[in-house]
């Protein structure tokens, strides 16, 4: 009678795709430990907001933001922003600023502007992820800055949607 032969190198290699599969779950788990949060919240908003313009407090006014109140995709959600100002060299928008409350990143876009410009407005598409506010801030050549904010609610969060 014979013995059936296993191969001498069977169990090693079953032991090392054990311990390699073991390896590579620690590390993911290792991962998705360490990683922030998908979403932003209100206060890293003010956060961004006053590492953007310091700590000074805009006042209500002046801007208006012209955004959709409920939108079917947040995908590319249209807004526009404009300033009430005579844009003459020495009174004009500076910057407008976008922040968002729940998205990754709260600090959306910035734009520069001067005297040249005629027309103090931006228009623009965002991704939205979530129902959340909108603030658009205007930084003035006085050194003022004037806000306006919006909430928009979002049936489909531009996050989780399913590409084909």
């Amino acid at each position: 009678m014979s013995s059936p032969i296993s191969p001498p190198c069977g169990n090693n290699r079953r032991r090392f795709l054990l311990r390699a599969g073991e390896c590579a779950a620690g590390a993911a788990a290792a991962w998705l430990l360490t990683m922030r949060p998908c979403r932003a919240t209100p206060e890293d908003m003010q956060a961004a907001i006053r590492e953007t313009v310091g700590t000074a407090a805009p006042k209500i006014g002046r801007v208006s933001l012209d955004v959709p109140p409920l939108v079917e995709n947040g995908n590319t959600v249209p807004l526009t922003v404009s300033v009430d100002s005579p844009m003459t060299p020495q009174d004009h928008v500076t910057a407008i600023h976008l922040f968002n409350e729940k998205n990754p990143q709260p600090y959306v876009a910035s734009f520069r502007l001067g005297p040249r410009a005629g027309k103090a407005v931006v228009a623009t598409r965002i991704k939205l992820a979530d129902s959340q506010q909108v603030t658009a801030i205007a930084q003035m050549s006085d050194g003022s800055l004037w806000s306006s904010s919006a909430q928009v609610i979002v049936t489909i969060a531009a996050c989780v949607e399913d590409v084909p």
